[in-house]
């Protein structure tokens, strides 16, 4: 393992090809080759997008291939949790709301603006024009707790919080007549899941839930659309699979009395052998082991990633001065 690693994503400078898949007459998928995603649900009467891209100028982008099939309404633009690249580009749609879990909304509340300067300091590639970002932070105008349903005409949209695992927030879209899944980041497929602001013991028990739903077409939030039920039973296996395996390897070292920077190193290498190969590996592999010490040591909530304290993780881990 290099100690000569770029800060996070600073060197992630190509651009990736965009797909924009039809999943069912009411359900498109806006992917590129493992950057953030987008959803799109078109109802009868309106559309709901599911997270925004990271700056309205790179919203304009799906909302052209929007225009391409439909030219319904954008009513609602819906936030899978709170991360910056997720909901910056809210402004381009014009929704008339803005969805999200009220656990979403605590954490804009408590954390929205570090995580900002954060996240935007780590990608510069995927918050091209950022300068468009309107000034403040992306509010929800609704929010809900649990589950809360929209009718658009005669399609049924659940919006459902199944449980923590990427954030404490997390939101997914179902549709229920569709068996259409959009997953958020509690489901990356060929992607590393970032898990900075995670809860590493929870995650598989709702990756379960997600499971029972059985959706046979699933939006992640990073990596192709599954479009058939094996890829899904594939997409939730994989991340599974990563997310115990990391919390497995950063519990038994923390409780061998190993320090964090020991502990990285094994997990590193230990995971690389089965994952390494995923996008964005050795950028989430810091944030990743970092958090699951903490939940290890008894820190049940993540702690506030700031711009400050990314580079000192960095350094102290990866030997960047």
């Amino acid at each position: 393992m290099s100690n000569q690693k770029t800060f996070a994503s600073q060197a992630d400078l190509e651009e990736k090809k965009v797909s924009f898949d039809k999943l069912s007459d009411h359900a498109f998928a806006y992917t590129a080759e493992g950057d953030p995603n987008t959803g799109i649900v078109i109802g009868d009467d309106a559309v709901m997008v599911v997270d925004t891209q990271a700056t309205p100028v790179m919203a304009e982008d799906v909302i052209r291939r929007i225009r391409e099939v439909t030219d319904k309404p954008i009513k609602y633009v819906l936030l899978s949790h709170y991360h910056a690249v997720r909901v910056l580009g809210a402004s381009a749609y014009k929704p008339e709301h803005i969805i999200a879990s009220e656990d979403t909304l605590d954490l804009i509340k408590e954390r929205g603006e570090q995580d900002k300067a954060s996240e935007i300091g780590r990608f510069p590639r995927l918050f091209r024009n950022v300068e468009s970002v309107p000034p403040g932070l992306t509010w929800p105008t609704l929010t809900f707790t649990g589950k809360m349903t929209l009718w658009l005409g005669k399609l049924e949209v659940q919006i459902l919080q199944l449980g923590r695992g990427h954030t404490k927030g997390d939101t997914v879209v179902w549709l229920p007549q569709d068996k259409v899944l959009f997953s958020g980041d509690l489901v990356e497929f060929d992607a590393t899941p970032y898990a900075g602001d995670a809860y590493f013991q929870d995650w598989p028990q709702t990756l379960d839930r997600l499971a029972a739903l059985k959706p046979e077409k699933l939006v992640p939030g990073r990596g192709p659309a599954l479009q058939n039920a094996q890829q899904v039973a594939d997409g939730l296996a994989g991340t599974r699979a990563f997310v115990s395996d990391l919390y497995a390897n950063v519990k038994a070292g923390a409780a061998a009395g190993r320090d964090l920077n020991s502990v990285y190193r094994e997990t590193y290498d230990k995971l690389s052998e089965r994952y390494g190969h995923w996008v964005i590996f050795a950028h989430c592999m810091p944030f990743d082991v970092t958090r699951a010490y903490d939940e290890a040591h008894g820190h049940t909530d993540p702690r506030i990633w700031t711009a400050e304290r990314d580079i000192q993780m960095w350094k102290d881990l990866e030997g960047q001065q």
